[in-house]
């Protein structure tokens, strides 16, 4: 490394590297980051319910062949217990918004140590104040799903926030009923969060009502109004390859990239993909590109394999040779530590530049194609540890995003290959040097 590339090294090092990880550690990125994350499960379980109630069959399909003739009884059978199939999405994808609420108020709780089921409690009744108004049907009440799903998250987000910071301010300038010592906590908890509570009730009820009288919406509807040109603005290619160029140039510089950005990125795509969902379960056109996997199953999850197979083909050295042997069983199910520490990709322009160049290459090809209507657009959140080649398929239902895939598998491995060759060649240098 030239004298000037270690001087900027160390500049960044030292200069950009700690606002990094202060960003990354901030309370309320890391709550939502680690919130999103805990709710994946969620939206998995919903994807497949939906998909099991609605299978992809083209309309005017007929029993011609084996399969086809699966697909038709499949349909059949779907449609005869969709009620019973859509429970399942109507309790996940349906209820979103009450989730990622308590998944927020759960990260926020334990970095304050702050009692965590009254706070719990306080979020949640302060949440559906400004969320779902009860609506009378046939002399029945019911509270409309709109605001409790996917359109709900960010008021969820905001609310989560707010509400323990006001109970965290009254705490600590202890502006609570504070009873003995004596009294046990399970009794002593409920009565510290009163206080707050009380606060918190008057002041969004108050700004529901103002919400109400002017827009003829409740908070939480204002508030996914606020956020949806973000959304609008975070679907185009230039936000999705920037952000797919800084989660690189971070991990290049030993940042967690993904975790950087995740904080953005999952609340996003998991509010694309439950609006694919719900378009696609009432037969509409899916409108979102930039949902569930997108971003990782046609980045990282193809870059690293081609990487692999470029090591094992072509690495002379003991490192990658070595290397090559232990890291596929992990490469294939997505987990690509092996190889970034093993390589090391830190540091390594070697792996950084074709790692950049493929990204964007592979970005911009799925997300032209898709939004050309060639394929398929993402809707169903597949586990991560699925491999990418089988994840692009579960996740659109469509066969053309495999085939895309192999396609730029091809190229990521072309790209690859030259700097894994030059890489190699050093290492193989410092490795005779070492044995001389």
């Amino acid at each position: 490394m030239s004298e000037s590339n270690t001087r900027l090294t160390n500049l960044i090092q030292e200069k950009v590297t700690p606002i990094a990880v202060k960003i990354g550690n901030q309370k309320y990125l890391a709550a939502i980051r680690d919130g999103m994350t805990s709710i994946i499960p969620l939206t998995i379980i919903g994807g497949f319910s939906v998909l099991l109630a609605s299978p992809p069959v083209p309309t005017g399909l007929k029993a011609t062949n084996f399969f086809y003739s699966f697909l038709l009884s499949w349909q059949s059978w779907a449609t005869a217990n969709s009620n019973i199939l859509t429970i399942p999405y109507d309790l996940t994808i349906g209820l979103l918004a009450p989730y990622v609420l308590v998944a927020i108020t759960y990260y926020l709780t334990k970095r304050y140590k702050m009692n965590m089921i009254t706070n719990l409690i306080s979020v949640l009744y302060i949440f559906f104040i400004v969320a779902s108004p009860t609506t009378t049907i046939k002399s029945v009440e019911y509270l409309p799903q709109t605001d409790l799903s996917a359109q709900g998250m960010f008021g969820a987000m905001v609310i989560a926030i707010v509400v323990i910071e006001i109970n965290r301010f009254f705490i600590k300038n202890k502006l609570v009923i504070k009873l003995p010592s004596s009294v046990p906590e399970g009794v002593a908890a409920p009565f510290e969060v009163l206080t707050p509570m009380i606060t918190s009730t008057i002041l969004f009820v108050i700004l529901n009502a103002i919400s109400i009288k002017y827009t003829k919406s409740y908070l939480v509807g204002i508030i996914y109004l606020l956020f949806k040109p973000f959304t609008n603005v975070s679907d185009t290619l230039p936000v999705i390859l920037l952000l797919a160029i800084i989660a690189q140039t971070l991990w290049f510089f030993g940042i967690h990239g993904d975790n950087m950005i995740g904080s953005i990125v999952t609340p996003i795509t998991t509010l694309n993909i439950a609006l694919n969902l719900k378009q696609y379960q009432s037969g509409h056109a899916m409108t979102h590109i930039f949902a569930g996997s997108f971003y990782t199953v046609w980045g990282g999850w193809i870059i690293y394999p081609a990487f692999l197979l470029a090591m094992i083909l072509f690495a002379k050295s003991a490192r990658l040779h070595s290397l090559s042997k232990l890291a596929p069983p992990g490469t294939i199910f997505n987990i690509n530590e092996p190889l970034v520490f093993g390589i090391p990709t830190v540091l390594n322009p070697y792996f950084y530049i074709p790692g950049t160049i493929c990204i964007i290459i592979n970005l911009t090809a799925a997300y032209l194609l898709t939004s050309l209507g060639i394929l398929g657009k993402f809707y169903i959140y597949a586990p991560w540890t699925t491999p990418g080649i089988i994840q692009v398929f579960i996740s659109s239902m469509d066969w053309k995003n495999i085939v895309l895939w192999i396609i730029l598998f091809i190229i990521d491995l072309v790209v690859a290959i030259p700097f894994v060759r030059m890489y190699d060649h050093q290492l193989q240098k410092e490795e005779q040097v070492i044995k001389n």
